[in-house]
């Protein structure tokens, strides 16, 4: 049975503020390839993923998109809730199957607008949310795809309990914004140096130490980011 508090957003919040918030919680199952919200939509609630994973995509006219952020039990979707907008160009979809707590747009408002360490939390969430967008797209623009694949895979694992997640190669090229057979070369060069394991859909981190060697500068900035501005764990169980 999941719980609130394996997210670390909610785990983080004073004790007082989660005993009110928890109560106006619903626990929703996201499956691979939900969309939770299109470019331009009005969202009605914020997410707090306990093990799913959530892409947030850029689309383009043409159909195509590329994936400027991912959301896991490190944080929330629907920063533009108390931004000063109830929409976003981007494009939400879930990423990798699980749970999430759903909170209703008026109520994550109210507790924002009460001020005090919840609002301090969630600015804080969103400065390290701009840093991983923002080096996203250096990313994508400067590094190869083989590094761009090993940022992809590390930023899931940490979301993650295991080693593992069911993920086509279609699919990361979308999310990576280049063309399938760049992933297929980028994959088959980490398999056959036995970092990963692929096969159907499906990939296996078998040397996450040598796979974080293998990555860009881009994984570490976001990572030391989010655990600068962000609190270590609550022991809670509830």
């Amino acid at each position: 049975m999941t719980s609130p508090t394996l997210n670390h957003l909610l785990n983080a919040l004073p004790l007082p503020d989660y005993e009110r918030i928890k109560p106006q919680l619903e626990i929703v199952t996201l499956n691979m390839g939900d969309v939770l919200y299109e470019s331009g939509d009005r969202m009605r609630h914020a997410f707090f993923p306990t093990t799913a994973i959530i892409s947030l995509l850029y689309a383009l006219e043409d159909g195509s998109s590329v994936e400027i952020a991912v959301v896991g039990n490190e944080g929330m979707l629907g920063i533009a809730l108390f931004m000063g907008g109830y929409t976003t160009p981007s494009r939400a979809i879930v990423r990798s199957k699980g749970q999430a707590y759903r909170l209703k747009a008026d109520n994550l408002l109210k507790e924002f607008q009460l001020g005090g360490h919840t609002q301090n939390l969630l600015l804080r969430y969103t400065q390290a949310l701009i840093t991983q967008m923002t080096q996203t797209g250096v990313c994508n623009r400067h590094h190869s795809v083989e590094q761009q694949l090993c940022r992809w895979l590390l930023l899931s694992l940490d979301r993650l309990s295991g080693n593992s997640l069911d993920m086509t190669q279609d699919l990361i090229a979308s999310m990576l914004g280049v063309r399938r057979e760049g992933v297929t070369e980028a994959a088959g060069r980490l398999q056959r140096d036995g970092l990963i394991q692929y096969s159907r859909g499906h990939i296996e981190v078998l040397d996450r130490a040598r796979l974080e060697q293998n990555v860009c500068e881009c994984y570490q900035v976001v990572k030391t980011e989010f655990e600068r501005l962000l609190p270590i764990r609550n022991e809670r169980t509830h």
